[in-house]
This record gives C-alpha cells, sequence and structure tokens, in this order.
C-alpha cells in the first residue's frame, strides 16, 4: 500500500511540473490546477484515460515496460526517475543499453539505406516502430512522439510544419476511419479515437462525420524552418511478415527543388553498408 502511494503522488508530482507548451500542446485558457490532465498524459502516452488514471491512483493493475517508458518520456523523467517509476510499479528497471534500443531493429538497415530521404515504419495503430535520421530532421520528430495521428493532433510544434493544416487533418481521420474497419474487433481504434476527442475538439468534429478513405500513395507538403517548403512523394508499403505494419518511404518531388533543398539540409548521399 506504500509503494501505490508513493506511485500515485509521484506520478501526481510529476504531471503538476508540466505545462502544456513543455509538451507541445497549445496554451489555451487558465487552469485551475497546474499541470498538465491526466487525460493529456494519457493520450500523450498512448495508453488508455481511465487505465492511466487507475495508475495514478495507486490500483493494482497489470503494467508492462513499454508502457512505464512511454510515461516516462511523456512526463520527460530523467534516468533516475525513470528507474524510480519502474520500482514503484514493481518492476525492476532495464539496463540504459536495453532500453535505447529500437523497438524494430529488424528493419532499420532498410530505413538507413533509404537516406538522405526520409523513412519510417507504423504499426496499424499508426504507432512508430522505428525511424531513420532524415525522418527525425526533415519532419521534426523528437522523443516524445510516439504515434504519427497523435502527434498531429496534438503537438502544436509538429502542425504548424504543414501548410494546409486543415485538409491534412481531414485526410488522416478518414483514412484512420477506414483502417479501423479493417480490425472491427479490435477495440484499441475506438480506445484511441476516443482520447485523441476529449483532447482535440478538431479530431472530433472529424471523427464524427465518418469520413474513409483508402491511401497508399500521395504527395506531402512541409515547411522546413531552415528551407522552406518540401514536397515528398510516399508510398506506404506493407510489411507481410508482420501484420499491420507499414514502412513509409518519402522521395523528393520532381521539378519542385526538394532535392537540392534536402542536400543543402543533409549534404551528399552517403553509402550505408
Amino acid at each position: 500500500m506504500r509503494r501505490r502511494d508513493e506511485l500515485r503522488d509521484f506520478l501526481r508530482t510529476r504531471r503538476a511540473r508540466l505545462s502544456p507548451g513543455d509538451v507541445g500542446l497549445p496554451e489555451v485558457g487558465r487552469r485551475r490546477t497546474p499541470g498538465l490532465r491526466r487525460e493529456e498524459v494519457a493520450v500523450l502516452a498512448g495508453v488508455g484515460v481511465s487505465w492511466y488514471t487507475w495508475l495514478e491512483q495507486g490500483r493494482d493493475i497489470k503494467v508492462s515496460e513499454q508502457v512505464l517508458d512511454a510515461i516516462a518520456r511523456t512526463l520527460q523523467l530523467d534516468g533516475h526517475e525513470r528507474a524510480h517509476l519502474y520500482r514503484l510499479a514493481g518492476l525492476n528497471p532495464p539496463s540504459t543499453d536495453a532500453a535505447s534500443v529500437e523497438v524494430n531493429l529488424e528493419f532499420q538497415w532498410l530505413l538507413d539505406g533509404w537516406l538522405p530521404r526520409p523513412a519510417y515504419i507504423v504499426d496499424r495503430y499508426w504507432g512508430f516502430a522505428a525511424m531513420n535520421e532524415a525522418a527525425c530532421g526533415l519532419f521534426g520528430f523528437s522523443a516524445r512522439d510516439h504515434n504519427g495521428l497523435v502527434s498531429f493532433f496534438t503537438s502544436v510544434r509538429y502542425r504548424a510544419m504543414y501548410r494546409d493544416g486543415e485538409s491534412v487533418a481531414s485526410g488522416l481521420v478518414a483514412q484512420f476511419r477506414a483502417e479501423s474497419a479493417r480490425y472491427p474487433d479490435d477495440v484499441e481504434y475506438e480506445r484511441l479515437a476516443g482520447d485523441l476527442s476529449r483532447v482535440s475538439e478538431e479530431f472530433a468534429e472529424l471523427w464524427a462525420r465518418h469520413e474513409v478513405a483508402e491511401v497508399s500513395r500521395g504527395a506531402k507538403t512541409i515547411i522546413h524552418p531552415r528551407v522552406g517548403e518540401l514536397i515528398f512523394e510516399y508510398a506506404s508499403l506493407p510489411l507481410p511478415d508482420h501484420p499491420g505494419y507499414r514502412v513509409i518511404l518519402h522521395h523528393p518531388a520532381p521539378g519542385t527543388g526538394t532535392s537540392a533543398k534536402l542536400e543543402q539540409l543533409t549534404g551528399p548521399p552517403r553509402l550505408v553498408g
């Protein structure tokens, strides 16, 4: 019981020291209490709001290393705080080396071989499994970005990189709606959509429209802070041995000047191998 009380107080105090702006959320109005709300931490960490509430209340629930790592990233815990969180949750802290290993090392060679062009792998819920350096640098992903859909609707920094944000938002939600229909018995889609709806009025409105779209290739325009507009063509390719996972490959759109800007940012292509 003492350990659960410690866990409850630890999570509350870590949450209270962060502002929405610290995690990329918009600062809207005054708050009755300082810090992030529980539902904001849950969505950014990719866990259910009810589950996170139970964790913070000190209830006897099962936790995993992956979930604790996501919460630690969201609350911006340092190494000592992360280890403390593990111990309070009843788990042994993993070694630093083990924690730094990519989730999907099996395909990291493919992503690195695509450099200097951006590429990443997502699971069926659009959670990031792996990405290369170009994706991090060009698209502005940080350690807090665990899911592309969540980042688009909760991160002011990430959203600002898209010129036509409203159109992109509509297309993303329509694609996610269509993909969720492929797994009608998977409640994770409903949970993720519900959690996002609670923290993003825009997502809630778009989700309620029930529009659908299936896209395997297209174009993406972003505004980079150093070189301005970048236009990429992209293709979404399934990984047959890993159902639900897709690799997203980007290529500079011909005739847009993107290739020259990309070389300016990253230097000449390098051989990987």
